[in-house]
């Protein structure tokens, strides 16, 4: 018996280690999301592309968004955390979350949903490992693939076809601003009929877009 859970772990180190080589050249096959995301809406939308074809607006709002210091953090933002701490501990449950894109790629990429402590420690790991194995440009490009941007739309280039009915590097300013809008929550927010609360977070995206400077 031991001998069995051994090789099994053996085997499991391998394969994230490999897992972890390969998502430096390539998107993943599938992610634990998205299997659970066809299953619920019985579609998966979803086109990898390259970083180049992006383009740059949509780069801007996502971090402008989600991670203004996503280039000076080592994948943990310390300030983010202890901010969204104190602001959870004021209203008594969980309000606000403190993960950077880095965490939340390293989440979407390898893990599950969900807020246990297990998922959190493998979290914590994977975001480490590939903050030194992958770097930001890959980590950012896998995040614009795979993050749901939509109820079964995954990446921004579905997103942009889904939403706009065009390529993802010919998003206007606005119109990224629109999608980075919906994160982290795409299932309850739409671009496309926004609520006060999303034409407010939407103008100010756009204000900070204009302090974001791409590496």
């Amino acid at each position: 018996m031991w001998k069995f859970i051994k090789s099994l772990i053996f085997i499991l180190v391998i394969a994230n280690i490999l897992f972890i080589v390969l998502g430096i050249f390539f998107n993943p096959p599938v992610t634990w999301t998205q299997l659970g995301s066809a299953l619920k809406y019985g579609k998966l939308h979803r086109d990898y592309i390259s970083s180049d074809e992006m383009g740059s607006s949509i780069k801007k709002a996502v971090i402008a968004s989600e991670d203004q210091a996503f280039f000076q953090h080592n994948g943990f933002d310390y300030k983010a955390i202890e901010k969204a701490m104190k602001k959870n501990d004021k209203k008594g449950k969980v309000v606000r979350g403190g993960s950077t894109i880095s965490q939340q790629t390293a989440k979407n990429v390898f893990l599950w949903q969900g807020r246990s402590w297990i998922r959190k420690g493998l979290e914590a790991v994977y975001t480490f490992i590939i903050e030194k194995v992958w770097g930001k440009d890959v980590i950012l490009e896998r995040y614009l693939n795979v993050i749901e941007m939509g109820q079964g739309v995954f990446g921004i280039e579905a997103a942009s076809q889904y939403y706009y009915h065009k390529p993802a590097k010919d998003l206007t300013k606005s119109e990224a601003a629109w999608i980075a809008a919906i994160l982290p929550n795409p299932k309850k927010y739409d671009p496309k009929n926004p609520s006060a609360y999303l034409r407010k977070k939407h103008s100010w995206i756009l204000r900070q877009m204009n302090n974001i400077v791409l590496k």
